[in-house]
């Protein structure tokens, strides 16, 4: 099963991945974690990456094909993947499609979490993580279960994101709208696509995704 989620910054896609990934065995495939550790790994496509990202250009589009291509590869992405952050624009949908045709696969659904704008940004603003594991945690919304201590690793030190600031987030926002939410009328039309309500509790979130892919 491949899966892609969609939605704006803080949506709360990272946190449904990871659910969807101890649910179902799938692998979340975030695009910049991806290539962070394809160029930590030495490989000859992490040199090219890391002469990209030193020379201050934009990997483009088949380099990053290229790093999903071979992360699919993987034993750990048997049962399938969740994307994240990839593709933005029409091209690189259709790059993936071609890529995953290759491979005799295809996506089985795009789910696409909607939210208030207004709305999120508020809930944006409280949040953080643990410095250690990455888990995510808001202040007002979903606070540790043990005050001061991560619910997942046990670590005590948390993190809160610059770009997490209002204004920062309206930009982010911004760049979706521009950038992502023309490739919903390309899923529309492959009859792939389903809108759920990403303002909903955590919980209730999961089990829309879950009814989504039961149907």
């Amino acid at each position: 099963m491949n899966l892609i989620l969609l939605g704006p910054p803080g949506a709360g896609k990272g946190t449904q991945a990871k659910r969807l990934e101890q649910a179902h065995g799938l692998v979340q495939l975030a695009t910049g974690d991806m290539l962070r550790a394809e160029t930590a790994s030495g490989s000859g496509l992490g040199r090219r990456i890391k002469a990209v990202m030193d020379s201050g250009a934009l990997v483009s589009d088949e380099i990053v094909i290229e790093v999903i291509e071979t992360r699919i590869a993987g034993s750990d992405a048997k049962n399938g993947v969740i994307l994240d952050g990839f593709p933005r624009t029409i091209p690189q949908a259709e790059a993936l499609d071609a890529m995953l045709a290759r491979h005799e696969l295809k996506l089985d659904r795009v789910i696409l979490m909607e939210v208030d704008e207004a709305a999120l940004i508020d809930r944006l603003a409280g949040r953080f993580s643990c410095r250690s594991c990455g888990a995510s945690y808001h202040e007002r919304y979903n606070r540790p279960k043990q005050g001061g201590r991560c619910d997942v690793c046990g670590a005590f030190e948390f993190v809160y994101r610059p770009d997490d600031k209002p204004e920062a987030v309206a930009r982010r926002f911004a760049v979706y709208r521009e950038q992502t939410a023309p490739i919903l009328p390309y899923y529309e039309a492959k009859g792939i696509l389903s809108r759920i309500d990403g303002m909903a509790e955590i919980d209730e979130v999961t089990r829309q995704i879950e009814a989504v892919i039961a149907r």
